[in-house]
């Protein structure tokens, strides 16, 4: 084959496509190609990791601050392993995928090999910066490779269990950041976290299943048990509980009471925006994806990043 290099244009995988319409994308070098495996615009999800910073009292303590950054740090890297291996499995799968064929490995820019090595290497620094916090940061951080490597293997094809499962990972990393900072974890944080994350996995779980639909496609085995019907229900559902264990949480708040019903309204609308993309503006992206790329979304988070940080350290 002959050798492409990183500024020259290239279509899908050979065998893949003989669609002239199927757009044109650059070769990726190793380490583009690495880097872009390891998904670092997902390392948004590991902010929940500050939680416990913010709301223990501590976000004006020098030295917690380093702590919950470098426990930030161990969820980046433990959280890239994972996609390394997620995409080792899946690689057949997603060269099927109209959209996922472009990923590194399934687009042969990275070979399964590199892969294979590149993943343990991030695992072990991440449990060792875990360790280097305390030693129930370094546990968690095994914990939440170990599900992660459970995801990968068998329990992303198990209907219900995959979302919970994702759930479990968030609510992970909430629990770890308290322990950096050796803070306690409200158990309606914890809760909130918990739906917060089932209501980013159905509605994930939607956006994929109406892709599928549209465009005749079936690499995802676990959404053949998903009807739409159905996960319109679990986002009801969960929606509903997140609002309200929130809520809860507002208004039992251990360091200011009800005061904290004051972010309330943030986070509502930012949940409520998240659902207008996705149902009425069919918008595919992932939550990172849509993070970064919505204002509205955007000025919530500061919204009720300013609000929080006002109440608990300037009035409190």
């Amino acid at each position: 084959m002959e050798t492409i290099t990183s500024e020259q244009p290239t279509v899908p995988p050979p065998g893949e496509s003989d669609n002239l319409d199927d757009p044109v994308v650059p070769r990726r070098s190793p380490l583009r190609a690495a880097i872009k495996t390891g998904r670092p615009k997902e390392w948004v999800k590991n902010v929940f990791v500050f939680a416990g910073l913010l709301f223990s009292g501590n976000f004006n303590h020098g030295h917690d601050i380093f702590l919950a950054f470098v426990t930030f740090v161990a969820f980046c890297l433990i959280s890239s392993a994972g996609y390394f291996v997620n995409d080792l499995i899946d690689v057949e799968l997603d060269r099927k995928h109209p959209k996922k064929r472009y990923r590194p490995l399934a687009a042969r820019e990275l070979s399964e090999r590199t892969a294979w090595t590149i993943a343990p290497v991030l695992a072990i620094v991440a449990v060792g910066i875990g360790f280097a916090v305390n030693w129930k940061v370094g546990l968690m951080v095994v914990g939440y490779g170990v599900a992660q490597m459970a995801y990968s293997l068998g329990l992303k094809q198990i209907v219900i269990i995959d979302v919970m499962t994702l759930a479990g990972l968030f609510i992970l990393r909430v629990a770890a950041g308290a322990s950096a900072v050796d803070a306690h974890a409200s158990e309606w944080l914890l809760l909130c976290t918990g739906f917060l994350a089932a209501f980013l996995g159905f509605t994930k779980r939607r956006q994929e299943a109406v892709s599928e639909l549209h465009e005749g496609t079936s690499t995802r085995p676990v959404l053949e048990h998903y009807s739409l019907p159905f996960l319109d229900q679990m986002v009801s559902l969960v929606t509903t509980g997140t609002v309200l264990s929130y809520c809860i949480y507002a208004v039992n708040s251990p360091l200011i009471g009800s005061q904290m019903l004051l972010t309330v309204p943030p986070v509502v609308y930012a949940i409520f925006r998240y659902l207008y993309l996705i149902y009425d503006r069919n918008d595919d992206r992932s939550m990172s994806g849509i993070v970064a790329g919505d204002r509205g979304i955007q000025a919530a988070g500061l919204v009720w990043a300013g609000a929080a940080f006002l109440l608990l350290y300037v009035f409190n």
